[in-house]
């Protein structure tokens, strides 16, 4: 059973693949390089005023989508980030069902490979999950054609969706644009790499623990993790399906924040529950957008470090510079420390994990490839407890791990009792959050970096897995939560200092610090990330651009990959 399984297994690989290739080879001519003079203007246009050219008639949909079509082809060439090409479909929706009187009108909008388009599987990284296209669109897409918006293609992402990278058999390994070496995030980090590349403006993650805001960091493009409830939801594949102690959003990515904010606020106003029961209905409210942009002083905190890795010189760099900026401008910035981030990450990893991984391994077939990261986190639940409690007591009391063994101590399958228990402590330090930031910080937003350390290279997850801390608080605390890109690792200012001892880090910094090398990493962009409260999407994207102004007004200006 085992061989015929894996012989299954291999023959859907190559059948999707070989789907992928002859889709690409058999494009219309239109999607042939070089980009001419007049999709150069439109790849170059802000989202806007492509929209209103579309309302006026002056530009097509399709000269739009073969504009950006070409430069996804060259960006997939480059990253494989690539799964479904959707370019002759999108055509016939763009003439016969997109709503071209929208707020989105003509404007291409890549998905990751999870999102549900009629006529196309949701593989996931699994190949079982192959040969099953769905019958028809899903809420997402639904809402995205009334707004009219042209979906046109679908990108990668890990098997399990729970890693940093973007790797699975079906599609293959997703690399960073800005050095091949490296993981361009995950697990929506297909669309970080076609954003960051310049192939798509406008594209659709999820994000459970990190995983648009990750890839943005990685990449080099921005992204907005929204609070449950702001966002669809419906329509949507996971390896997870039922998690919902740390439930995963679907959010927008982008190129640029002026896209990310148009196409948020746009989706928004399009009323999405009323396709969605998932969502609330809550308008985009505009007064508090402008508020944000307006106030004269803002009052930011800073969080240094969570206690756990300490960021790397390169992501410090990038949180110090937004921090100067603001103080600047006149801002009030100051540090802040917040209750332990350390028992947020053992609450939400427990949590996410609580049922022992049972049900994303349930979708592997015999020798299908798995993330490094994931199968650490299973081999770590399933080593059986006296194992693994003699394990933790030589890292506790030989090793003085306390970080790494308090991770370990409790990392098995939870029953249902256990699970009541860790829900309920989850909810005490959500309150506890609550009253620090109401009685203590009374801040507007916060600013941290997004991960401690730049981009991983392939199969760093083994290592890196349990370093997750900076953006997995706010999934467990259900905050909205931007990222910037900011700068590019600069191998003579970030290099680790003499003083550095990697010895004396804990287990989780260890696996994280492993492998940064500021020159090997040179150029590998580092984002920051703005973090608001529940459902304050208007008030962290004005934010996040008058970090970008500052930014700009003081001398650190973000520079995009260029499109040749």
């Amino acid at each position: 059973m085992g061989l015929l399984e894996y012989r299954q297994h291999r023959r859907d690989c190559e059948r999707k693949q070989s789907e992928r290739a002859s889709r690409i080879a058999t494009l219309p001519r239109a999607y042939l390089y070089p980009l001419s003079p007049e999709e150069r203007t439109i790849l170059g246009k802000p989202i806007q005023d492509l929209v209103q050219d579309v309302h006026k008639q002056v530009t097509s949909p399709v000269d739009i989508l073969r504009a950006y079509g070409k430069v996804t082809l060259k960006a997939h060439e480059k990253t494989n980030c690539a799964t479904e090409i959707l370019f002759p479909e999108a055509e016939e929706w763009a003439r016969d069902e997109i709503n071209l009187k929208g707020p989105l009108a003509g404007i291409p909008v890549s998905l990751k490979d999870s999102i549900q388009v009629k006529g196309f599987d949701i593989s996931i990284g699994f190949s079982g999950h192959t040969g099953k296209p769905y019958a028809k669109d899903g809420p997402m897409v639904q809402l995205l054609k009334e707004a009219g918006a042209v979906p046109f293609v679908k990108t990668n992402l890990p098997i399990t969706l729970l890693s940093f990278e973007s790797t699975n058999d079906v599609w293959g390994r997703t690399t960073n644009p800005h050095n091949d070496k490296y993981s361009p995030g995950g697990s929506t980090g297909g669309e970080s790499a076609l954003l960051a590349f310049g192939g798509s403006r406008i594209g659709i993650g999820s994000d459970v623990a990190g995983s648009v805001r990750v890839p943005a960091h990685f990449s080099g493009c921005y992204a907005l993790r929204c609070s449950t409830g702001r966002w669809p939801k419906i329509g949507m594949d996971t390896a997870m399906f039922g998690q919902e102690a740390v439930p995963s959003v679907f959010s927008p990515m982008a190129r640029t924040l002026n896209d990310l904010t148009y196409f948020t606020r746009s989706l928004v106003q399009m009323k999405p529950w009323r396709l969605d029961y998932t969502v609330h209905p809550l308008e985009w409210r505009g007064d508090i957008e402008q508020e944000y942009k307006d106030k004269k002083k803002l009052k930011v905190g800073v969080l240094r470090t969570d206690g756990v890795v300490d960021p790397a010189p390169a992501c410090a760099r990038a949180l110090d510079a937004v921090a100067s900026a603001l103080a600047a401008d006149g801002h009030e910035v100051y540090d802040v420390h917040p209750p332990s981030p350390y028992e947020a990450l053992q609450l939400a990893s427990q949590l996410l994990l609580s049922d022992g991984g049972n049900t994303f391994m349930s979708g592997f077939r015999t020798g299908e490839w798995n993330d490094p990261g994931a199968k650490q986190m299973v081999y770590y639940m399933r080593l059986p407890r006296p194992i693994k409690y003699v394990y933790y007591l030589w890292v506790k009391y030989v090793k003085r791990d306390d970080i790494w063994a308090g991770l370990l101590r409790d990392w098995h399958p939870k029953t249902g009792h256990e699970y009541w228990q860790l829900a309920g402590r989850r909810e005490a330090y959500k309150a506890r959050f609550f009253q620090w930031w109401n009685d203590e910080a009374k801040m507007d937003v916060m600013i941290t970096p997004p991960n401690a350390t730049p981009a991983v290279p392939h199969d760093g997850m083994h290592d890196a897995v349990s370093s997750c801390g900076y953006t997995f608080l706010f999934n467990l605390l259900d905050y909205t939560a931007g990222v910037l890109p900011v700068t590019h690792v600069d191998p003579a200012k970030d290099q680790l200092p003499p003083t550095f001892n990697f010895k004396q880090l804990n287990g989780v910094a260890r696996g994280a610090y492993k492998h940064y090398d500021a020159t090997k990493m040179a150029g590998l962009p580092v984002g920051v990330q703005v973090v608001g409260r529940r459902l304050e999407e208007e008030k962290v994207l004005a934010v996040m651009e008058r970090v970008e102004d500052a930014l700009e007004r003081h001398g650190e200006k973000y520079q995009l990959l260029e499109v040749d």
